[in-house]
Formats: C-alpha cells, structure tokens, sequence
C-alpha cells in the first residue's frame, strides 16, 4: 500500500483587527493545528501549521475574511517554513 507524503508548513502571524474565537473556529475548519493569541487590544498572534494547501487556505482567510466586522488592517506571515512533524495536535486559544 502506497503511503501519501504530505508536505507539512508552518507559520508565525500577528494580524491587526481580528478576534481570536473566529481564527480558532476557521483553523479548526479548515483542519490546521497551531494556536492564537491577544497579545495587544485588536491584535491577534499565532502559529499555524498543517499540509500547505490549508495552511495557505488559513492564509487568505486571515488576509482577507477575518471575524465579522473586522476590519483587517494588516497581516505579517513570518517564519514560513517546510516541517518534518507538526508540535501540535490540536489548535487551542492562549491565555
């Protein structure tokens, strides 16, 4: 039986202008692992990782959807990077 290789990704985010329930609630969605968090009023940081296609999917919605009535002022994709295993198993909301 032949074994799928899936390229797993990681990304490092701050967004202005998001709320973190929605991006926890997307991630989930979309089937990424990772974690969000409000480090500055209107701000949300995070880490996402997850095959590229959701991870890129994830991408675009922090981008250009975001939580209703944001209003998405800019997003900074840092840390791109190809991994060998996700560090997470789960996507969760710190405090």
């Amino acid at each position: 039986m032949a074994h799928l290789l899936v390229l797993l990704y990681s990304i490092v985010f701050p967004v202005l202008k998001i709320r973190q329930q929605y991006t926890e609630e997307e991630a989930r969605k979309l089937g990424v692992v990772g974690w969000v968090k409000n480090p500055s009023q209107g701000t949300v940081t995070g880490q996402v990782q997850g095959p590229e296609d959701k991870v890129n999917a994830m991408k675009s919605w922090l981008s250009k959807v975001g939580s209703p009535s944001s209003r998405i002022d800019r997003t900074n994709f840092s840390n791109e990077k190809e991994i060998s295993k996700l560090d997470f198993s789960g996507f969760s909301t710190r405090y």
